[in-house]
């Protein structure tokens, strides 16, 4: 088990990620991995996008608590 603990800890951590590199080639094919990486690219963009709506959403729901509050 490595702990992540600066930079050279990354380096330490190589050939895991060459043994998941090559299972995820050969579960998906190279073909397909192009449609893998944009499809989880965009899911993250949508989950970065909710994220920001729903704090949007939270301050303003803050915002008019705190008005209400101080009106009473």
């Amino acid at each position: 088990m490595y702990m992540w603990c600066g930079s050279g800890s990354v380096w330490r951590m190589g050939p895991e990620w060459i043994v998941v590199l090559v299972v995820v080639v050969l579960l998906f094919g190279s073909s397909q991995l192009p449609k893998l990486a944009r499809s989880l690219g965009q899911a993250q963009k949508e989950f970065k996008t909710g994220m920001d709506e729903g704090a949007k959403t939270d301050l303003l729901k803050t915002d008019s608590t705190d008005d209400t509050e101080t009106k009473a």
